[in-house]
């Protein structure tokens, strides 16, 4: 015999007003601008001074009208792109871990959530809850976001902003 299914007491919850408003995320996210903000005039700092030399070596090459250039200049252009290359990488690497650091927030922001959906969900009753903007219309009534973001900042009083380091991948 099928067992009847019970009716569906909906919660709604806006999970962007939780994540934008909880205080450990308002926090991680200061921190996550400090660090692209650092790595903007990283990068600047980087690209100042190899722009000026890559002029200046441009203006070597065309000084030598078609002629080919002295081993001084052809070591002063390898040494450029080394340089450039080399800044290329760095700033790469800062920003796999600003990605990193962003995925490591969420992450501990998502294993905080979900005994929440279910401490708030029988707490007010409900057995089923979405997320408010899968919704066409909803009653304000229906909203537990208040009470997702209340216990998110009792059980989160901080977040971890760097992510730990990625283990190396093993060699053979």
């Amino acid at each position: 015999m099928a067992q009847s299914v019970p009716a569906a007491t909906i919660a709604v919850v806006d999970l962007e007003k939780v994540t934008s408003q909880c205080n450990a995320c308002k926090t991680a996210k200061a921190a996550l601008t400090s660090q692209l903000n650092a790595l903007k005039a990283r990068q600047a700092s980087l690209a100042a001074p190899l722009e000026v030399e890559g002029k200046a070596i441009q203006a070597a090459a065309s000084a030598l009208a078609g002629k080919a250039p002295d081993a001084a200049l052809q070591a002063r252009a390898q040494a450029f792109e080394t340089k450039r290359q080399a800044a290329g990488q760095e700033i790469s690497r800062q920003e796999q871990q600003i990605q990193r650091n962003q995925a490591y927030i969420q992450q501990q922001i998502a294993a905080k959530l979900g005994p929440i959906y279910q401490q708030v969900m029988q707490r007010r009753g409900a057995n089923i809850m979405v997320e408010v903007s899968t919704t066409l219309a909803t009653s304000a009534s229906l909203d537990v976001s208040g009470d997702v973001l209340a216990a998110l900042n009792a059980s989160l009083p901080s977040l971890q902003t760097i992510a730990p380091a990625q283990a190396a991948p093993q060699g053979r």
